[in-house]
């Protein structure tokens, strides 16, 4: 690294060396390489493309798919000092000509547009006027008909190669299969590129996945106990639901909002903003949240049923913890989720691309069912290989789970689902063995029957648990409209005699994996990091910003740890640099002096 590349580094991004890999892309970019890049979320891929356009003479081109992610990353570049803008469809014309005219005055280092921006014939006849350093394609894996979130805007960027034959691309993504890979690469016309791939594995992120009791809330209140006044995302499949649990969480004391697509634009610019600038602690979310957020203290992620794919499962919760500070993201599923989610899919037209939608469904089933380390099944899944995580997953923390016997439940079970005519859903079925006298039981006489109220010494919650395992064990198969019925399979079993369990975690509420399992990176003084929060919401209000952009978490907990006396000291804590030291340096000093 030359000098003038480490004063820039320490200066503006506040840093005194490189991340791994980090090096490498910077390098890449310097000399004019096409790059390809895939890094997890919070490796620091900005950084990889933002330093190079600082140190390179011209204008780098940085193409983002949505509005907020360009926005939260401009705001973060000019609380920099960097010069950086964006030209958006929001943006009138009387602004989008002052921008116009800055770009050829030379003021601006980077600008950050949408890729629909550039099959505009006008805007590219004004690129091919200016001094290019290069171009930025991020979350590229947007590119690949084989990827997880395909935008046709995307495919086009290989006309840049055409119009701009001389001028380096850098492609950035965090989730890509060698599949897509491959397929990036060739689609955006890279030539002789330089290829990096960081390890998946997130080291900070504590893993857990859980069957869901009933709807998952009072699991998911206990998972909020150990995440009061911190930031995160509960991600639900539907709108209503997202709804009905934000409205949930409120009633229970936790200052949660509700967001998806159906809320009118400013209803979801005023969740969106609350939850950067910290007045909002949770948002509940359909999954088209958080893609482009760049707030980098979320410290959890909650799925309140089963993601899709593998690829969008680890772009979601790749959104916790991005500053590196401990974090943990937890998975509730059912079996019903999986019936769901393969239905969807059976609605697909025939082709590769729906057998192609079942192998990353059955992908993501696996992962959830799995009782290997969990970090290291998703390093497999993208092609890397990796050691067990040994204390960051439920896996690995608790790999011998305790076993229950449920072969008499099990022939119960079967059986109250073929005397009932393997046409009702799973509630009736328990309801049937648990003796309910609601009125559907008793329309349809099925009180009478030789297998009513044989389960009441199991609650209605584990009848569900085994039911799901049957269906997981695909003993049992579910219908198009939820009916179930007994597969082949489960009549095999039926006549085998063999023995069946279950994990006894699924049939009573356990005590979670405490946090307190995660080390933190920094031992430092809470009280004290909690006066510099406070401090940093002030400066950030202030100035109309957010909170992150002053500074991160892992920054206020080195300030707490060091507890620093004078400039020389502060600037060599980890993201302050010159220009956030002059910034906000001498405040925080004041108040370390005040109360240290």
């Amino acid at each position: 690294m030359d000098e003038r590349c480490r004063h820039t580094l320490q200066s503006v991004f506040g840093f005194s060396g490189f991340r791994p890999l980090q090096e490498e892309a910077v390098n890449a970019i310097l000399n004019r390489r096409d790059l390809l890049m895939i890094l997890p979320t919070g490796g620091g891929k900005s950084l990889c493309y933002q330093l190079p356009a600082l140190l390179m003479e011209g204008i780098t081109i940085v193409v983002s798919p949505l509005l907020a992610l360009m926005h939260d990353q401009v705001s973060a570049l000019k609380a920099q000092g960097v010069k950086a803008e964006m030209l958006s469809s929001m943006q009138d014309a009387e602004a989008s000509e002052a921008i116009r005219q800055r770009l050829f005055a030379g003021d601006i280092r980077l600008l950050y547009v949408a890729p629909e921006r550039l099959s505009n014939s006008y805007f590219l006849q004004m690129l091919s006027q200016l001094p290019i350093a290069f171009f930025v394609i991020d979350e590229a894996h947007c590119v690949s008909e084989w990827g997880h979130e395909f935008r046709d805007d995307y495919r086009r960027l290989g006309l840049l190669k055409e119009r701009f034959p001389g001028v380096g691309i850098a492609a950035f993504t965090a989730t890509a299969t060698q599949k897509v890979h491959a397929d990036i690469a060739e689609q955006l016309r890279l030539q002789d590129p330089v290829l990096l791939r960081g390890t998946i594995f997130r080291e900070n992120l504590l893993v857990q996945v859980r069957h869901r009791i009933k709807d998952g809330r009072a699991q998911l209140l206990s998972f909020l106990q150990s995440h009061r006044d911190e930031s995160g995302i509960v991600y639900t499949f539907t709108r209503n639901a997202a709804e009905s649990l934000a409205h949930y969480l409120q009633g229970q004391g936790v200052r949660a909002r509700a967001y998806h697509a159906g809320l009118d634009t400013a209803e979801r610019n005023a969740t969106y903003h609350d939850f950067v600038h910290d007045e909002v602690e949770v948002v509940v979310a359909t999954v088209a949240f958080g893609m482009g957020i760049d707030k980098s203290n979320i410290r959890f992620v909650v799925h309140m049923s089963l993601p899709k794919t593998i690829e969008n499962y680890y772009q979601e919760i790749g959104r916790a913890g991005r500053d590196g500070e401990p974090s943990e993201v937890m998975l509730l599923y059912s079996a019903g989720d999986i019936a769901q989610r393969r239905g969807l899919v059976d609605q697909l037209e025939e082709g590769p691309y729906k057998q192609h939608a079942y192998d990353k469904l059955q992908a993501m089933v696996r992962y959830a069912n799995a009782e290997r380390c969990r970090h290291q099944l998703l390093a497999a899944y993208f092609g890397d290989t990796i050691d067990p995580c040994k204390c960051m997953c439920d896996n690995c923390i608790n790999p011998e789970k305790e076993k229950e016997a449920i072969t008499v439940e099990a022939q119960k079970f079967l059986s109250a689902l073929y005397r009932t005519g393997q046409r009702f859903g799973m509630h009736y079925v328990v309801d049937v063995l648990r003796g309910s006298t609601e009125k559907r039981i008793l329309d349809n006489g099925h009180e009478t029957l030789s297998v009513y109220g044989i389960g009441k010494e199991r609650g209605r919650e584990q009848w569900l648990a085994i039911g799901e395992r049957l269906l997981e064990l695909e003993l049992v198969g579910q219908g198009e409209h939820k009916g179930l019925y007994i597969t082949p399979q489960g009549s095999a079993w039926l006549k085998s005699g063999e023995s069946l369990d279950i994990a006894r975690e699924r049939l009573s509420v356990r005590e979670r994996v405490s946090r307190k399992a995660v080390l933190e990176t920094v031992d430092y003084d809470v009280g004290l990091f909690e006066a510099l929060r406070v401090l940093r919401k002030e400066l950030a209000d202030e100035q109309g910003i957010a909170p992150y952009m002053v500074f991160s978490d892992k920054t206020l907990k080195e300030m707490a740890a060091s507890q620093p006396e004078d400039k020389a000291a502060m600037l060599q804590i980890s993201g302050v640099g010159e220009v956030k030291f002059e910034r906000y340096g001498e405040a925080f000093l004041a108040l370390l002096r005040s109360l240290v």
